[in-house]
This record gives structure tokens, C-alpha cells and sequence, in this order.
């Protein structure tokens, strides 16, 4: 196993999953629930730093390795699990809109798998969709997580809620979009 920085910092974001959950279980007179917003959001916000940092620096130092590249997108999956599944504990998001996002992770992973077994890994590269989903994910669960208004304006859990909520869209969007693009593989393999 290689390492290096950017591997460091990948593992360092999977350090950081259980204390963005853990913060919300302390025993009550050790954080208000504001306090606990601000910190679960502060770390959420710090391993989501992390992620593009380390592929930054991966590219730039020339460090990319094979095993960097499986832990990353599992770094990430967790991490956004790990959040979700505190989300509808909390009563923030919808067990519904939780699984839409996880399962499809769970489905795309496996079908990302299956393709570069079979050498057709390019047909199900990343596309644009699954990017702005990405993004929306990653602006609604700190959102959640924080769940108090923003300089006395923003709602942030009602605008984290829609956030989610378009995520999903984008997630099943997305889903089908990589299905349709590797189905001629899948039709063609199932006939063998």
C-alpha cells in the first residue's frame, strides 16, 4: 500500500466520519444543539476539503496510485452515509431521499466495478450530472447538519432540505444516465 499525502489526507477524512456523527451523541451538557450544529458542519466541511484537496495534490505531485484511487470514492461514500443516516436520526431529511442516495452510491459503485472488469470503465466515467448532484449533496448536508438560520436570514434547514431533495432527482437522473450508457454491455455480456 502506498503512502503519501494525498492518501494521508484521504484517510484522514475517514477519521473525521465518526466525530461529524459522534458530536450529536455527547452527553447533553457538554454542547447545546447549536454547538453541535457548528461542529458536526465544521468538520463535514473540513473532510469535504480534504476530498478535493488530496486529488489536487495527487495530480500535481504525480501521486496517483491505484489504491488512492479505490479509497477516495470510498472515503467519500462513507462519509456521506455516515452523514445521511445522521440526518434522518435527527429528524432533518427523509428516510426515502437517505436510501435514493446511498443505494444508488451502492448501485453505481458495483456497476463501475463490473466495467473496468470488463475494460468498458470509461463508458461509465463521471459525467456532468453526477458532478452538479455532488455539489448540491455537499452544499445541503452541512446545511442539515448546521439546522439553524444563517446571519438571521437563512433557513439553512429548509434550504438544505430542498437541496437534498434535488440531489435525489439528480441522483436518480444520474443513475439511469450511467445505466443507459453501459447497458449495451450489460445486454451483450447477459447473452454470453
Amino acid at each position: 500500500m502506498p503512502f503519501n499525502i494525498p492518501i494521508l489526507l484521504t484517510w484522514l477524512r475517514v477519521a473525521l466520519i465518526p466525530l461529524v456523527v459522534g458530536v450529536f451523541f455527547l452527553p447533553p451538557d457538554w454542547l447545546t444543539p447549536h454547538e453541535q450544529g457548528i461542529a458536526s458542519t465544521v468538520i463535514f466541511v473540513a473532510a469535504a476539503i480534504t476530498d478535493w484537496f488530496d486529488g489536487y495534490l495527487a495530480r500535481r505531485w504525480d501521486e496517483v496510485s491505484a489504491f488512492g484511487a479505490f479509497l477516495d470514492p470510498v472515503a467519500d461514500k462513507l462519509m456521506v452515509a455516515g452523514a445521511l443516516l445522521l440526518l434522518v436520526q435527527l429528524d432533518r431529511t427523509n428516510a426515502v431521499i437517505a436510501f435514493i442516495i446511498i443505494g444508488r452510491e451502492i448501485a453505481i459503485s458495483a456497476l463501475r466495478e463490473w466495467m473496468a472488469q470488463i475494460g468498458a470503465s470509461k463508458s461509465v466515467a463521471v459525467s456532468s450530472i453526477g458532478k452538479i448532484k455532488t455539489v448540491a449533496q455537499m452544499v445541503a448536508i452541512p446545511m442539515l447538519l448546521y439546522a439553524h438560520p444563517l446571519f438571521g436570514v437563512i433557513d439553512t434547514l429548509y434550504a438544505g432540505q430542498r437541496l437534498l431533495e434535488i440531489a435525489a432527482v439528480l441522483t436518480i437522473w444520474s443513475m439511469f444516465y450511467y445505466l443507459r450508457k453501459a447497458w449495451p454491455m450489460i445486454r451483450d455480456r447477459a447473452e454470453d
